[in-house]
């Protein structure tokens, strides 16, 4: 993950810095001073408070002391990546809003549906072959009945394939080869 950092004292260098973990509250955070560079893994941090998606966080290292802002969307996407997250009325819409420029496919299903328990592994195994692109499942059931319908579900499993905010593909049935058309189609636009 990239970080930009902008010095409060009178230090100043040039490389870019590197942290090895998603979490800023536990990281390891490399800058580049010239010719040395600093490991924060040895040192405190003086706060390290995550607070918002613009995040600022002032850090306190021996004697330099900087703050360090953070894109959390591409901390954030990379928990997305190889898997299938489950998603429901509260989390969809984040993740789609946050990720406008990649493809996302949306997989709706219930617990019920035999076809959908026949395309799970299949779906899951596109997640793990297709890092460009995020999977996400969503459970027709009572709770997300509202997100369900305004997606206009009308038969399970349902894919909706995601691109800019909009559905921009959908795939009824347990169709995976179908599936995987539309995916490359809405990857390819």
């Amino acid at each position: 993950m990239a970080l930009q950092i902008s010095s409060l004292g009178n230090q100043t260098w040039s490389k870019a810095t590197h942290m090895t973990s998603p979490d800023p509250t536990r990281c390891s955070t490399r800058v580049g001073f010239g010719w040395s560079s600093f490991n924060s893994k040895n040192s405190a941090w003086s706060s390290s408070k995550v607070v918002s998606d613009d995040q600022k966080v002032r850090v306190k290292c021996a004697s330099l002391d900087v703050s360090v802002g953070v894109n959390t969307n591409e901390t954030d996407n990379n928990k997305f990546v190889g898997k299938v997250t489950e998603v429901n009325k509260d989390t969809f819409w984040p993740i789609v809003n946050s990720n406008q420029d990649k493809t996302l496919v949306l997989d709706m299903y219930t617990q019920w549906c035999g076809p959908c328990k026949v395309i799970a592994p299949k779906y899951e195994q596109l997640a793990r072959d297709n890092h460009d692109v995020i999977f996400m499942k969503l459970d027709c059931n009572q709770e997300n009945k509202a997100l369900a319908k305004e997606l206009g579900i009308r038969v399970v499993p349902t894919f909706k394939i995601l691109k800019d905010g909009k559905v921009m593909q959908e795939v009824t049935g347990a169709k995976i080869d179908n599936l995987v058309k539309a995916i490359n189609d809405v990857r390819g636009s």
